[in-house]
């Protein structure tokens, strides 16, 4: 009997990316894959080491494993593994722990999936992960998430990625476009471009500095691959987001208005403390470029609260920053202190409960925020893409700016492209539309 392979995927785009890939090599050795819930031989688990209590949330999901099947092997990869190896491995049921290199060699490391009395741990420094393993996951069947890039040579002080991921690297042109034609032919309508730090994408491998490859050239080259509808940049530094890439997206017939920038602060003070490669002022300018052209766009936010130190006045600073700014939602994170960060080390803390309490301020700035983008697109004709879940009896969809609109269940819509207009938002803050006839895109 054909042995069977389950996957849970912690954290972010790039991670489910690499899910799908290590899948695709136990597919290869004829396993077949199964839900996380079912019953399966092996249970991998690609861990996150970004996301707080991650040591907590991977022994629920081993409790899980265990529970679908007492006898199945379970192997931890990702970020967290490389991190805190030796942890994961002492986690009760745990058979395999795979690094940052070895994690796409997975199936060189299983034997009879007989299971472990410990779990055996392979390893490398991360000095070690120099080379490149191209990637792309495919999510509900609308869009798929490709890898162009690794590692970070950034060195900010509250991160741990450079340490999980090793240095910055990236795919060729070559790969990465053939990845894309690869996905276009499974009928796929959007690619996500992930990775650790993509504007820094052209790297090569074993450090070299020198980049083969512009971000903006590999911008400029995916825009003539046949077959892709919607091509989204995932996140971007603002420091690497330059003019060119705004201008070139701006008439693209494939790239969406939709960008997504980390800020982390609003403080200049606490940039310099976090060592950000830019500060308040660019960002700010890097916002005006993007409406200047594009005044449809949908723009994103990443933002630290309660780093080492931070003031009530340097938090006013960050709220009243994102306030004032045209943006149209935030990703909110509440630092946690991590292990071999310079932030860790820097005393003065923010007490957890007044981090919670900015915390959420913001996410009400967020709500705020996403509400006046959605509002100020009514009327507007944008194309959508519809998904294929079924969510208690609506589908949903995404316009090119980021709009989710929902319409009730049609499964034949799975999948295609429409032109609608958009007429009002929902209780639920999803917004409603109408068909605009004959303009059925694909």
């Amino acid at each position: 009997m054909r042995k069977k392979v389950a996957f849970y995927t912690l954290g972010c785009k790039l991670n489910f990316s690499e899910t799908s890939t290590i899948a695709r090599s136990f597919e290869k050795e004829d396993f077949d894959r199964v839900g996380f819930a079912e019953r399966a031989d092996i249970y991998v688990i690609n861990t996150c080491s970004v996301t707080e209590n991650a040591d907590k949330r991977f022994k629920t999901i081993v409790k899980q494993a265990q529970k679908n099947n007492p006898e199945a092997f379970v192997a931890a990869v990702g970020c967290y593994a490389q991190l805190k190896p030796e942890q994961l491995a002492e986690v009760d049921g745990v058979d395999l722990v795979l690094g940052a290199t070895e994690k796409f060699k997975i199936t060189d490391y299983l034997n009879d999936l007989t299971k472990n009395e410990h779990g055996e741990v392979h390893s490398c420094e991360i000095e070690d992960a120099d080379f490149y393993v191209g990637s792309y996951g495919i999510g509900d069947r609308t869009r798929a998430f490709l890898k162009v890039q690794d590692g970070c040579d950034y060195k900010c002080t509250y991160c741990t990625i450079p340490l999980a991921r090793g240095i910055s690297r990236s795919d060729t042109l070559e790969n990465v476009l053939v990845n894309a034609s690869e996905i276009a032919s499974k009928g796929i309508k959007e690619i996500v471009l992930t990775g650790v730090n993509i504007g820094d994408y052209g790297k090569g491998e074993f450090g070299n500095k020198k980049h083969e490859h512009t971000f903006f050239e590999l911008v400029q080259a995916l825009d003539q691959v046949d077959g892709i509808h919607r091509l989204r940049i995932s996140s971007i530094e603002p420091n690497l987001l330059k003019n060119e890439t705004i201008d070139f997206v701006s008439k693209s017939d494939s790239f969406v208005p939709h960008f997504h920038i980390p800020l982390q602060s609003g403080s200049d003070e606490i940039l310099k403390k976090m060592r950000r490669r830019y500060l308040s002022n660019l960002y700010v300018d890097r916002v005006h470029r993007i409406k200047r052209v594009m005044p449809h766009a949908c723009i994103g936010v990443d933002v630290i609260v309660g780093f080492p130190g931070e003031t009530d006045e340097q938090f006013l600073e960050t709220y009243h920053f994102l306030n004032e700014l045209d943006i149209s939602y935030l990703h909110v994170f509440t630092y946690s202190e991590r292990d071999n960060t310079l932030a860790a080390e820097m005393g003065n803390p923010v007490p957890k409960n007044v981090r919670a309490k900015r915390s959420k301020m913001l996410r009400g700035l967020s709500a705020k925020k996403r509400r006046a983008f959605y509002e100020s697109q009514l009327g507007s004709t944008r194309t959508v893409l519809f998904e294929g879940e079924n969510k208690s009896g609506y589908i949903h969809g995404f316009t090119e700016n980021y709009v989710k609109v929902k319409a009730p269940w049609n499964p034949e819509l799975i999948n295609t492209l429409h032109l609608v207009e958009l007429t009002q938002i929902d209780e639920d803050g999803l917004v409603r539309f109408e068909f605009v006839p004959e303009k059925i895109m694909a």
